[in-house]
């Protein structure tokens, strides 16, 4: 049974008889015999199989080989001589399934830019940084489950396809079943949605936030993961098209509960992988940002911080920092600010509460002074916001009237008003951008090089 090179680094012993597949990393040739690497993708590390003469067809298949070739190779388990390895296999058979010609193929120096790799992104993920990236999100996807399913929560498929924009900001995608060469249109020269496929206008989701609370009204404790989507027009490091979402929803919960599940579920996260992924880590920390682990054990072991919008404003006015953007209650908190509260001040996570109406989404909960909402943000160092949440309105006349205070039509929200209409209770939940979080968690610096095929403007290549 083949085995996965992995498991034989951490538990294989001397003298079994193995099969490993996987692609050559390097080709070493002495007289007699030969030395390849071969990784699978399970490890960072690849198994280093001696091959001699007596391999049959060793001189065909060697000629073969080259670095990303993919192979089969089966044989013993023997100590290894060399530093740094524990084992080595030694070859009874070599099969070679598929080549990779040298003089073109371009993963052939040892280092590459992000940018080159994301010109070959059908190619980039054999790399040992982008192999390690992928690695990890395998883990935090693995640890976020865990984390809600231990605590026994529901996990629920939001549409994908929807008629409401959660957000708020208007940056959707459409999608239509119209012939775009030929759009018909109605008595007053707008687009006839009668005649598409759902009947009327329908996008695919920023959120599945929305939902989130309808299944909550039924089974207290839920989660969404799934993709969402953004028409956002940025060709930033930080932004994507199409990315990720962790979005919890818990009923009979306040905002004091929301943030103890948030702050508990990134320490949850960040000590699974660190658990389960400890060698990428320790290479990201070699090589691409020295701050990771120390970055990990801060989230692990300190209490997050926290305080009202109105505090922070107070000790945005009184740092020792010029600030690019203004700092004055009402606005927004912009990522310099963040980044000062979290990176600089207090040097751990800050959870900023209660943020001015204004703000914020129509689902937030009005407080008592009508001025502020219930809602809270996590602010981690180097990213800024990581976590956005809130207790929700469960009010239903004050529900109403911050619906036409924003400008919503409140018959396009009638059965998120029934909820509140039958067996209203209070609510709350946050949404964690997937991205985001393993981005943090590596030190990459390009959200780009988190996910596996972003999507991001000009570029839908796969």
């Amino acid at each position: 049974m083949t085995r996965r090179i992995a498991e034989l680094l951490r538990a294989g012993q001397p003298d079994e008889t193995v099969t490993i597949q996987g692609w050559v990393r390097t080709k070493r040739e002495q007289k007699g015999f030969s030395f390849i690497e071969v990784n699978d993708g399970s490890s960072m590390a690849g198994l280093q199989v001696v091959i001699n003469q007596d391999v049959p067809d060793y001189e065909t298949s060697l000629k073969r080989i080259s670095t990303g070739a993919s192979v089969e190779v089966s044989g013993v388990l023997v100590p290894s001589p060399g530093k740094g390895q524990r084992i080595e296999l030694k070859a009874s058979t070599l099969t070679v399934y598929g080549e990779a010609d040298p003089e073109t193929y371009p993963l052939q120096k040892k280092r590459h830019s992000f940018e080159f790799l994301r010109d070959i992104g059908h190619l980039r993920s054999r790399t040992n940084t982008l192999s390690a990236v992928f690695r990890v999100r395998n883990a935090c996807a693995a640890a976020i489950h865990q984390f809600f399913q231990e605590r026994g929560f529901l996990w629920v498929h939001t549409p994908v396809i929807t008629s409401s924009d959660c957000e708020g900001a208007g940056e959707m995608f459409a999608v239509t079943s119209l012939n775009l060469k030929q759009v018909p249109l109605n008595e007053q020269k707008e687009i006839d949605y009668t005649q598409d496929f759902f009947g009327k206008p329908a996008y695919l989701t920023v959120s599945g936030q929305l939902e989130a609370e309808i299944m909550a009204m039924a089974f207290s404790n839920v989660y969404t993961f799934g993709p969402t989507f953004r028409a956002e027009n940025s060709n930033t490091s930080r932004h994507l098209a199409e990315f990720w979402m962790v979005e919890p929803e818990m009923a009979f919960c306040d905002l004091d509960g929301d943030m103890d599940l948030a702050e508990a579920f990134l320490k949850y996260i960040f000590s699974y992988v660190m658990e389960h992924c400890p060698e990428d880590m320790e290479f990201f920390n070699a090589r691409i940002d020295d701050s990771v682990l120390a970055t990990a054990e801060n989230i692990i072991n300190n209490q997050f911080e926290r305080i009202t919008y109105t505090k922070a404003i107070e000790l945005l006015e009184k740092a020792d920092k010029k600030f690019e953007y203004p700092v004055e209650w009402g606005l927004d908190l912009q990522s310099e600010h963040e980044r000062y509260l979290a990176e600089d001040l207090f040097k751990k996570p800050t959870i900023v509460t209660d943020y001015p109406t204004q703000i914020k989404a129509f689902y937030m909960r009005l407080s008592d002074d009508e001025k502020t909402v219930r809602a809270m943000d996590i602010l981690a160092p180097k990213i800024g916001e990581i976590i956005g949440g809130s207790q929700r309105e469960e009010r239903l006349d004050v529900l109403e009237r911050r619906i036409v205070e924003q400008g919503l039509d409140p018959a396009t929200y009638w059965w998120y008003l029934d909820l509140r209409r039958y067996g209203t209770v209070p609510h709350a939940g946050f949404g964690l951008g997937f991205e985001r979080l393993v981005q943090f968690m590596t030190g990459m610096a390009n959200i780009r090089d988190v996910i596996p095929f972003p999507r991001t403007p000009q570029n839908v290549e796969f």
